[in-house]
């Protein structure tokens, strides 16, 4: 298999599942910590490596015979004559789409840890070639293999809160980076833990259920202890959840080899009795204005082309600390005014490059 942002989070942990499983990596790519591709290159021995900057191909420690690609379109090259039939894409940000749909058209199977692939494009992919990475959708995967979409009434994913979910009210929108960085459950990189921050990520895994399920019922609670991953409310009014510790090694397991999966430990067992008191909690909009959007955004997921453009633009502006953490609520709703009427017309890639790239220059003036 290929695994792509093989440096990140979740492409560290995809490394371990993948060497614990006897798994062969075919191929990897990253971004710019060279230094910890040069680890992975050495213990796993890919064929293939790609890389997203040439000025890094200096710094490159790769034996004679391996294949290096170089830049975005290096990525798709290397899918494209790869020998592997499955490719898990962990690419964080807008430039994973073009590795998925590199995937998908050379029929490989299709690991999905890229979230930002189905909000912009989720139309245009074959979803039935996509294995969900999210363990939220791994979740409701799980739950659905069972049952057929026809008897579920509503999905619910569910999300931790954030780093923010105590702090009083009038106090949010002028958090700094460092505290909303400190999320309360999990390990993830910058971009996520910031939009757990501000409920985007759920925003986000709400399209990803619309376009992988194919349904428009789909709500989401708080679940403080992240054990609770998915439920599904079916019409005659039982409901199912998938719980498990909070470690992304399950979904990813899964992913690459779900028969091996059912039958290795990979994850640390959640012992009921010691779990805290299991609690619902509805998503507030004072604490969380963006969430008011989710119903809007699944009557008109092609909006999804707006939200991720002007989270991104507003993400490196407050990395930066260009703005503050309550502007970027504020600077997403003014894109997704002033350019609802442009999604109308989405039908192709050129259609939805063109209006990310209209969109990322709006938020960039206002930052």
């Amino acid at each position: 298999m290929l695994i792509l942002g093989s440096t990140g989070s979740i492409g560290v942990q995809a490394l371990q599942v993948a060497q614990r499983l006897n798994l062969k990596i075919e191929g990897l790519s990253a971004g710019r910590n060279i230094p910890l591709l040069n680890a992975q290159i050495k213990t796993h021995q890919p064929s293939q490596v790609a890389i997203l900057d040439p000025h890094d191909r200096s710094l490159l420690q790769v034996p004679q015979g391996v294949e290096v690609f170089v830049g975005p379109q290096g990525i798709c090259e290397m899918i494209a004559c790869s020998q592997a039939s499955l490719v898990l894409n962990a690419i964080v940000g807008f430039g994973g789409l073009a590795p998925t749909l590199s995937a998908l058209q050379h029929h490989k199977k299709l690991a999905l840890a890229n979230k930002e692939s189905l909000v912009v494009a989720g139309w245009l992919l074959d979803t039935k070639q996509i294995l969900p990475i999210d363990s939220e959708h791994f979740g409701l995967w799980a739950l659905l293999q069972k049952h057929p979409l026809e008897h579920v009434q509503m999905l619910y994913l569910t999300a931790s809160g954030g780093a923010l979910r105590d702090v009083p009210l009038a106090d949010i929108p002028y958090q700094s980076l460092e505290k909303v960085l400190q999320h309360p459950n999990w390990q993830m990189g910058a971009p996520i833990t910031i939009n757990s921050a501000n409920m985007v990520n759920k925003l986000f895994e709400v399209l990803e259920a619309h376009w992988l399920f194919g349904l428009t019922n789909i709500d989401a609670c708080i679940e403080r202890t992240s054990s609770v991953h998915a439920l599904i409310c079916f019409k005659d009014h039982s409901v199912h959840a998938q719980l498990s510790s909070p470690n992304m090694q399950l979904p990813i397991a899964h992913a690459l080899m779900p028969s091996l999966a059912c039958q290795t430990p990979l994850i640390e067992p959640l012992d009921l009795l010691s779990l805290p008191p299991l609690s619902f909690e509805p998503i507030d909009t004072a604490r969380y204005p963006l969430w008011a959007l989710k119903d809007t955004l699944l009557v008109r997921p092609k909006l999804g082309v707006v939200l991720n453009a002007s989270n991104e633009a507003t993400l490196q502006a407050f990395r930066a600390k260009k703005i503050a953490f309550g502007q970027m609520a504020n600077l997403m709703f003014q894109a997704l005014e002033h350019f609802e009427r442009d999604t109308q017309s989405l039908s192709t890639l050129e259609d939805i490059l063109a209006l990310d790239k209209e969109v990322r220059g709006f938020c960039t003036k206002l930052c």
